[in-house]
C-alpha cells in the first residue's frame, strides 16, 4: 500500500505531490549590507523543490522584526527581487513555496535597534539568547534585552508591517505565505499570560490575547487570500519564558477565529524542543473539531511516524526540518526507504555553499562510493 505522505493533496488552490513539507529553517546565508536573499538560497531552495510544499526561512517583516544576524527580510525593494529570484527558481524545478512572515517581538537583540530595546506585548524579559555576528565576524549566541511594551499605536503599526509583506510576498512571486505565531515570537508573546500582562484590548482573557493574532491574519489574507495564507502556532512549547497555563484553550479560541477567516491550514510546531510537552491526541481531535482547514505537523518526525498521524486523520501534511538540510531530495529517499546523510551542525547558521548547497542527492552520493 502507498505510504500516505505519498498521496496528492489540494492545499487551497495549490496541487501538492505529495505531503511532505520542507519546514522552515534559519540558515542565515542573506547578502549583506541589507538582508538580501542571494543566488545561493535560490540554489538551496531549488535542490529542495519535491518537496510538496516549501516553507521559506523566517523572514523580518521589517527592520524592527529582525532578531538574528543574516535573516532575511521582505520590506525592501532589494529584497522583494531577491526573492524572486528563489521562487522563480523553486518553481523552475516544480515546487511550491510559501514565505514565513515573523516578527521576533522581544527575541532580539539591542544591536538590531536603534534605542536597544525590541518591543513586545510587556516588558518581560524572555531569559534567552539569539545568534548574533560579532564586529569580529564570529557569530555567538548573545542575551535578549528586556523589550519596552507596545503601544496601541505600535500595535497597529506593525499589523500594517505584516499587510506589506504579505503584498511583497506576493508580488516576489511566492503561492502563499505562512504567519509565524509560534516558539516564542511577537504572536506568541500576544497569546500567553506569561509574556503578555497587557488589561487593554489586547491582553487579559482569552479574547483579548488571540486579538493580535487574529488582526494579522486578518490583513495578511486581504492581500495573499485567505486560501493561500497559513499559520504557524506552538502550544506544547515552555521554554522562552513561554510556559503559559492557558495556551491550549487560547490556541483553541484562535482556531476558530482562523476557521472563520478562511486561513488554508494551521502548522503545528511540536517536539523539536528539549523541554517539549508529548502533545495529546485530545489536543488534535479538538483542533480538528475548532478549524475545518488543513493540518501540518512538525516535530521530529520520521516516516513510520508520519505516516501513522496521517492514517489516523490527525494531520493532513508533515514537516521535515533538519532532515531537510542533508538530504535535499528527501522525498526520494523516504519513498525509497534509503538511509539518511547526517548534517553538520557547524554550518548551520552563516556561511557559504558548504553545509548549505553541496550536500548531494541519494543518486549522486551513491555514484560516488567507491567500487567493490
Amino acid at each position: 500500500m502507498t505510504s500516505p505522505l505519498f498521496r496528492p493533496l489540494e492545499l487551497g488552490p495549490l496541487q501538492l505531490p505529495n505531503r511532505i513539507v520542507m519546514a522552515p529553517l534559519t540558515r542565515s546565508r542573506s547578502s549583506q549590507p541589507g538582508n538580501v536573499p542571494n543566488e545561493l538560497m535560490a540554489t538551496y531552495y531549488a535542490q529542495r523543490a519535491s518537496a510538496g510544499l516549501i516553507v521559506s526561512e523566517a523572514t523580518q517583516i521589517s527592520p524592527q522584526g529582525q532578531g538574528y544576524s543574516f535573516t532575511p527580510g521582505i520590506h525592501s525593494e532589494a529584497q522583494v527581487d531577491g526573492w524572486r529570484r528563489v521562487s522563480d527558481a523553486v518553481h523552475a524545478a516544480g515546487g511550491r513555496m510559501v514565505l514565513q512572515l515573523w516578527h521576533v517581538g522581544r527575541m532580539s537583540h539591542a544591536s538590531f535597534h536603534a534605542d536597544g530595546l525590541p518591543v513586545a506585548p510587556s516588558a518581560l524579559s524572555p531569559d534567552a539568547q539569539v545568534w548574533v555576528m560579532g564586529k569580529d565576524g564570529v557569530g555567538r549566541m548573545q542575551e535578549a534585552p528586556v523589550p519596552r511594551a507596545m503601544t496601541l499605536q505600535d500595535i497597529h503599526a506593525v499589523i500594517g508591517d505584516y499587510r506589506r509583506a504579505a503584498a511583497n510576498a506576493m508580488r516576489a512571486g511566492f503561492d502563499g505565505v505562512e504567519i509565524h505565531g509560534a516558539n516564542g515570537y511577537l504572536i506568541d508573546q500576544f497569546l500567553r499570560t506569561t509574556s503578555n500582562h497587557r488589561r487593554d484590548a489586547y491582553g487579559g482573557g482569552v479574547a483579548q490575547r488571540t486579538r493580535f493574532a487574529a488582526e494579522v491574519a486578518a490583513a495578511v489574507a486581504s492581500e495573499a487570500g485567505a486560501e493561500r495564507t497559513g499559520m504557524r502556532l506552538a502550544p506544547y512549547i515552555t521554554q522562552r519564558n513561554m510556559d503559559c497555563p492557558e495556551i491550549v484553550p487560547t490556541i483553541l479560541h484562535l482556531a476558530r477565529q482562523l476557521d472563520e477567516i478562511g486561513l488554508a491550514y494551521i502548522h503545528l510546531a511540536e517536539a523539536d524542543w528539549d523541554d517539549a510537552r508529548h502533545v495529546p491526541e485530545t489536543f488534535r481531535r479538538e483542533l480538528r473539531r475548532a478549524y475545518q482547514g488543513r493540518v501540518i505537523v512538525a516535530g521530529r518526525y520520521d516516516a513510520r511516524r508520519a505516516d501513522a498521524i496521517l492514517q489516523a486523520g490527525l494531520a493532513d501534511l508533515v514537516a521535515f526540518g533538519r532532515p531537510f538540510i542533508a538530504n535535499p531530495d528527501l522525498p526520494a529517499r523516504l519513498a525509497a526507504d534509503l538511509p539518511l546523510a547526517e548534517l553538520d551542525p557547524t554550518t548551520l547558521f552563516g556561511g557559504g555553499a558548504r553545509g548549505y548547497t553541496d550536500y548531494a542527492s541519494a543518486s549522486v552520493a551513491h555514484a560516488l562510493l567507491p567500487t567493490p
